[in-house]
């Protein structure tokens, strides 16, 4: 029902923001800024997301981050008078955690706000209404803030070859990392001369697989050839050239004797070079190398050092974003006479994973404890609620006073 919804109100809005109307302005055309030259870094590549997406370490990093951001949880919560909490079914609950936009689930759209925000810095929707409730969420992407005089922005969008600008108050805008100004940093931006370098490695060590990681040479003769017989001799050596023909044997004649030029790949430390690359990528998105599958210097990919690393990531690296997102969503979505009662919060436990043994531990303790019911403790689990006394808090009394001791049987 929702997506239907949504379907009419996309429909009903392009009919009413035609080109020309005040709330639609069309302003010329846009080219798509993934093809676009980008950023000359130092190295001589040119960098925009496109090419940086293209480094195995940045697009596992922008998927790892976006990717859990999205998996999580989430719920429309209303704060009662005496400080406890309740979850709410709103219609913005169900625009927030089930499908904000026709074609897209809760969780597509909040990995792609969160991709656009890690890498762009920030991250666009366009805000679709029936009247003045809001139905819909679509992504926008291709945007260009235009300050505006109160310090606002408009913003142009380009789609379909062209460009139109829409006002502030159709516009969903998520900030990233250090938003002072209004718009998010760019990780792809600022860190074009790393990026730039590590596609450079990249490029390098496809050269060299390309030539069969042989180190190059020269052929040295004392005799002196002719323009023909040089052209037959390179033809010779070039049928010996790439990954394919490594390991084949050349009949070297007329005196003709090889050596070694090129140092290898090893001793030149190119290796070494996309080792460094992976990490210093991973510093630019908050990301452990760990949680992409590289294991930094000194570190293995098991262990309880691997799991202070995940919570680390956790604690500065996704929850600050999801933060982000709350706060922005109180801002901008909630009802105006709703802010300070309602909010929107992510499910921060559905992130920390244990194994069966500690989670056992862990679930008995808030059972004896008095904290979770066995019921709750079983809904943790996935199986079926038993009801009746299994539905209440309860709590060991081996350290009972010793008058007490035997009451409850009596």
């Amino acid at each position: 029902m929702i997506g239907r919804l949504i379907k009419g109100a996309w429909r009903g809005v392009r009919q009413e923001l035609a080109p020309g109307h005040s709330g639609w302005e069309v302003v010329g055309t846009g080219a798509d800024p993934l093809a676009s030259p980008g950023r000359k870094s130092k190295s001589g590549q040119s960098v925009n997301v496109s090419s940086a997406l293209s480094l195995s370490a940045a697009w596992a990093c922008t998927k790892s981050n976006s990717q859990l951001i999205g998996s999580l949880p989430s719920g429309i919560y209303e704060k009662q008078g005496d400080g406890r909490r309740v979850k709410i079914e709103p219609d913005l609950s169900a625009l927030l955690t089930v499908s904000p936009s026709a074609d897209q689930t809760a969780m597509e759209f909040w990995e792609s706000q969160s991709m656009q925000m890690l890498l762009n810095g920030n991250g666009y929707a366009e805000r679709l209404f029936i009247g003045s409730r809001l139905v819909g969420l679509r992504p926008l992407f291709n945007v260009v803030p235009l300050r505006r005089s109160d310090g606002r922005f408009d913003y142009r969008v380009s789609e379909g070859g062209k460009s139109y600008k829409l006002p502030p108050e159709k516009v969903f805008h998520l900030r990233g990392f250090g938003a002072g100004d209004g718009l998010g940093l760019s990780a792809i931006r600022h860190g074009v001369q790393s990026f730039g370098s590590a596609l450079a490695a990249d490029e390098t060590a496809a050269s060299v697989f390309a030539n069969g990681l042989s180190a190059s040479g020269i052929l040295k003769s004392d005799q002196v050839l002719t323009p023909e017989q040089r052209s037959q001799l390179q033809e010779m050596i070039n049928a010996y050239v790439s990954s394919g023909r490594a390991g084949k044997i050349v009949t070297l004649e007329a005196g003709l004797e090889y050596q070694q030029l090129q140092i290898s790949p090893e001793d030149a430390q190119l290796l070494e070079t996309r080792r460094f690359q992976v990490e210093d990528v991973c510093r630019w998105f908050g990301t452990p190398p760990v949680v992409i599958g590289h294991a930094g210097q000194g570190q293995t990919m098991w262990g309880s050092g691997v799991e202070a690393i995940m919570l680390a990531w956790l604690t500065l690296g996704i929850n600050p974003m999801l933060r982000r997102i709350e706060a922005r969503v109180q801002r901008d979505l909630i009802p105006a006479d709703k802010r300070g009662k309602w909010y929107l919060e992510w499910n921060r436990e559905a992130m920390l994973q244990m194994d069966s043994t500690a989670k056992g531990e862990f679930l008995s303790k808030m059972v004896t404890n008095g904290i979770m019911s066995a019921d709750e403790s079983r809904d943790k689990l996935n199986l079926e609620r038993r009801g009746g006394a299994a539905d209440e808090l309860r709590a060991q009394t081996a350290l009972a006073p010793l008058e007490q001791l035997g009451k409850e049987n009596e």
